[in-house]
């Protein structure tokens, strides 16, 4: 597997979705099922859930700490979000590289828009719920937003939605498994794309006596 990944660049995989969409769950799925591919691991100044882990699902720093990353350009894009603040680490594509992985981000759409300027290649993913009164149901059984907040949210992800039209792909969670297959079967078919096996498959090609324009411009 390493010695296949090493043959190719890195893979960038965007995904966003309206907050209570599920995105980071379908993520996870991706992650448990697939070695090849990392999550960066976002930097917020917002408080963890109960559920997460600093270090593990974001790396949670205060107001002032964030700043200074910012002032010293340590992110890709930030962005602010509900009061708080969101920033992908510039070193997160830099070290999945040099590890001969691809990358998951998993970023708000705000965040996403501004990434999506500096990563034209990254393969774009928009995950949808299957209603807005799902999306309501489901912020309401998370039990960490009060009604005016959760409101504040809905009206947010009309927009956001919106924005699925910059997006290579839309995933729509309308139950975890079957939404979390279509997800890797995105990833499994960017891996095949031709562009990104001919490094791989030139040995192949040369042994039927195909000499490619990689091998030509090589020779050259």
């Amino acid at each position: 597997m390493q010695g296949e990944q090493s043959l190719r660049m890195s893979i960038v995989f965007i995904i966003s979705a309206p907050s209570g969409t599920g995105k980071t769950t379908l993520a996870d799925r991706v992650l448990e099922a697939d070695s090849g591919i990392e999550f960066a691991i976002s930097v917020t100044t917002r408080p963890p859930r109960a559920d997460e882990t600093d270090g593990e699902d974001y790396c949670f720093v205060t107001e002032e700490r964030f700043g200074e990353m910012r002032n010293r350009g340590e992110f890709l894009e930030w962005a602010e979000v509900f009061g708080h603040h969101y920033g992908t680490p510039r070193s997160a594509i830099k070290e999945a590289r040099e590890r001969g992985r691809d990358l998951l981000l998993d970023i708000d759409v705000q965040g996403a828009s501004l990434l999506i300027e500096q990563l034209p290649e990254a393969v774009k993913i928009f995950i949808l719920p299957p209603s807005k009164e799902m999306l309501a149901s489901r912020l309401r059984s998370r039990s960490s937003d009060d009604g005016a907040e959760i409101q504040r949210r809905l009206g947010e992800a009309s927009r956001e939605v919106r924005e699925y039209e910059s997006y290579d792909y839309v995933v729509v969670n309308d139950e975890i498994e079957p939404a979390a297959e279509r997800l890797k079967a995105i990833v499994r078919a960017e891996r095949s794309r031709r562009q990104r096996m001919e490094r791989e498959i030139r040995p192949i090609l040369e042994g039927f006596g195909i000499e490619t324009d990689a091998g030509m411009e090589k020779s050259e």
